[in-house]
């Protein structure tokens, strides 16, 4: 996988969290504390800066009442979508 499809792939990912995070009608400060993260971090994850670890990615789809499992699958096929239409 090449360096520019990484930072595609982060951005998706942080797209699909902050989707989720608005729809559950809360704030990066709210999301954060509730998934035990800094505030900075879960904003560096929504603009495709930094990516969370297992640990942290299940804390993020616990707090947002959604599974980790599923945040990744939709990132994953936004991101083939994304491939398969270059």
């Amino acid at each position: 996988m090449e360096n520019a499809d990484n930072l595609e792939l982060e951005r998706i990912f942080g797209e699909v969290l902050r989707k989720h995070r608005a729809a559950f009608g809360i704030s990066q400060e709210e999301l954060a504390f509730l998934a035990g993260v800094d505030r900075t971090f879960v904003s560096r994850i929504e603009r495709g800066i930094r990516q969370p670890s297992l640990r942290t990615l299940i804390g993020l789809g616990k707090a947002l009442k959604v599974s980790a499992a599923d945040l990744v699958l939709e990132t994953e096929k936004l991101y083939l979508d994304s491939l398969n239409s270059k």
